[in-house]
């Protein structure tokens, strides 16, 4: 053997009929045998389970508050997972332990070298670990999907199309910013407009600061100049220019009388000069009314103009909902917006570069897949033939066709197997044509050729042999012999033919004791492997025909 052995121990406590389970699974091929029923599916659920499948209370053995699985990878020949360990610190030199507990109440935790672990990375660690091939894959191929997941296996291509599909969500989400930003364009184009519009209104008003207020009191001043005129008029009248004794007459002669009565009394100096600042001040407010007077006009065609403008002025302010006095400033935001809007350009040319960028990294990547796609499907092709054949289907042919397909998540191809079982017939999907029997044979021949390229050096098999029997069987046999020459393979079968090519044999059986039923494996010796192959061949009655016939089925496998 020139593998060190991947999978070397699994511990098994109280999950189902297991009471308590050890094994140490060796090198090369491993063939699990025991009565329908015995409970051989066991190795598979304890094993998947500790590598991320889901679980429920169901399996916890009747009586006990969990159940528990351990298993103990050797990691010398498994550098990729031996790297995704020491990128989330969780090595242990060369070796790994996966541990699951599910409790009876449904809850589970699962450990990768003793550090509690989410079950989502577990599984991403079981993928570089073991793969599992059960008997119901074969209905897989019915689907479009699984024939591209095997090709892209076969052609050790998982990487780069993970790849594609990550350039293709970030080449859509490119495209969404763009397209998104396109619409905002026209959006903003049509903003654009009306505010060029309100812009060029507001341009033409050009209202300025504090202009409005001005208006309002001019307008008010010449609204009321006739009223204004009569009545400054009476009052300058009243205060200097009467003919009528006008308050200044009044003050002079008043101050008159004090200058003289002062002479007699020194008291009334102070009245004397207060009365003489009142004619003062009289005199000077007629001064102002005079002025006043001179620069008030009636100017009816000034009012007109002054009374359009406030027109104006209210009526764009309605238009834009803003009180007039806020015209001005709503003046400055839409030139700061119209300012603002004037970048989209530059915007949609970064936009449309990005998205141009992420279509040419995913078209790269993608014609990269579509190489090695191809060069792969050609290979399967002729390596499905040659185990059709050798699993007896002489005239039946099988071509992995790669159809040109839009741009997609997945590429830019369809997957699909084509199959004919009889001479002369054309290829057709898979699904349509083929009959159970040879669905299930077509399986086998691509799971045992995929088997070969996988880079996990542990593979379980379970019951892949279902609808073959004979010859057919023998060949299946020592195919997974010959592949156990590369990997360590544990197969669960019912098929003797197959059973007898195993390096190593377990056998699975019940025992009912105490009204209680526990599952045992124990691994066979040459003598009780006889025995066993015996059973498989002859039935509840073994006959001494039948031991000869596996002892020379056991000798045929371990002298090839």
């Amino acid at each position: 053997m020139q593998r060190n052995t991947m999978l070397t121990h699994l511990s098994v406590r109280h999950f189902a009929t297991v009471d308590q389970l050890e094994l140490e699974p060796e090198n090369g091929l491993t063939a699990i045998s025991g009565e329908t029923g015995a409970g051989k599916s066991v190795i598979i659920d304890a094993l998947g389970l500790t590598l991320g499948n889901r679980a429920d209370s169901s399996i916890v053995r009747h009586g006990h508050d969990r159940a528990e699985v351990l298993a103990t990878f050797d990691l010398r020949n498994n550098a990729a997972a031996q790297q995704w360990l020491i990128e989330r610190e969780l090595d242990d030199e060369e070796q790994c332990l996966l541990r699951r507990t599910v409790r009876a109440d449904g809850r589970s935790r699962a450990y990768v070298n003793g550090t509690p672990t989410p079950l989502s990375e577990v599984r991403e660690l079981g993928e570089r670990l073991i793969s599992i091939h059960s008997q119901h894959e074969h209905q897989a191929l019915l689907k479009k999907d699984a024939h591209r997941q095997l090709l892209d296996n076969f052609a050790h291509a998982r990487d780069l199309a993970n790849s594609v599909r990550e350039h293709w969500r970030h080449w859509q989400r490119a495209r969404r910013a763009h397209d998104d930003a396109l619409n905002q364009a026209r959006e903003q184009n049509e903003k654009e407009e009306l505010l060029r519009f309100q812009l060029e209104e507001l341009d033409a008003l050009a209202l300025q600061d504090g202009e409005l207020e001005q208006l309002e009191l001019e307008q008010q001043r010449l609204g009321n100049a006739e009223n204004l005129i009569r009545l400054c008029q009476q009052s300058l009248d009243a205060l200097y220019e009467g003919e009528d004794g006008t308050c200044n007459d009044h003050l002079s002669q008043v101050s008159h009388w004090l200058d003289d009565a002062r002479n007699n009394d020194g008291d009334l100096g102070s009245i004397a000069d207060t009365v003489e600042s009142a004619r003062l001040q009289v005199e000077a407010a007629a001064d102002d009314l005079r002025h006043y007077l001179e620069k008030l006009d009636l100017d009816p065609a000034r009012l007109s103009q002054v009374e359009e403008r406030l027109s104006q002025s209210y009526t764009l302010a309605r238009k834009h909902r803003v009180r007039p006095q806020e015209l001005v400033e709503h003046h400055r935001s839409l030139l700061a917006e119209s300012d603002t809007l004037g970048n989209v350009d530059a915007q949609l040319h970064a936009l449309a570069e990005q998205e141009t960028t992420a279509q040419q990294h995913y078209m790269d990547s993608a014609r990269k897949l579509t190489k090695a796609r191809r060069s792969a499907a050609k290979t399967l092709s002729q390596q499905v033939q040659k185990q059709l054949t050798a699993l007896g289907m002489k005239a039946a042919q099988l071509d992995a066709c790669l159809s040109e397909c839009p741009p997609s998540l997945e590429g830019l191809e369809e997957v699909e197997f084509l199959f004919t079982a009889n001479p002369g017939q054309p290829l057709k999907p898979l699904g349509k044509v083929a009959s159970g029997g040879e669905l299930s044979r077509v399986s086998l021949a691509i799971q045992v050729i995929c088997a070969r390229n996988l880079t996990v050096p542990s593979l379980v098999f379970d019951e892949v042999d279902v609808g073959v029997g004979g010859g057919v069987a023998e060949i299946v046999g020592r195919l997974l012999r010959e592949l156990g020459q590369h990997a360590q393979v544990l197969c669960i079968t019912h098929q003797p033919q197959v059973a007898s090519q195993g390096h190593q044999h377990w056998q699975v059986h019940k025992i009912q004791e105490d009204e209680t039923t526990h599952t045992r494996i124990q691994e066979l010796d040459d003598a009780a492997r006889v025995e066993e192959l015996a059973r498989m061949l002859g039935g509840v009655e073994i006959t001494e025909s039948t031991r000869n016939h596996a002892k020379e089925m056991l000798s045929k496998a371990q002298a090839a």
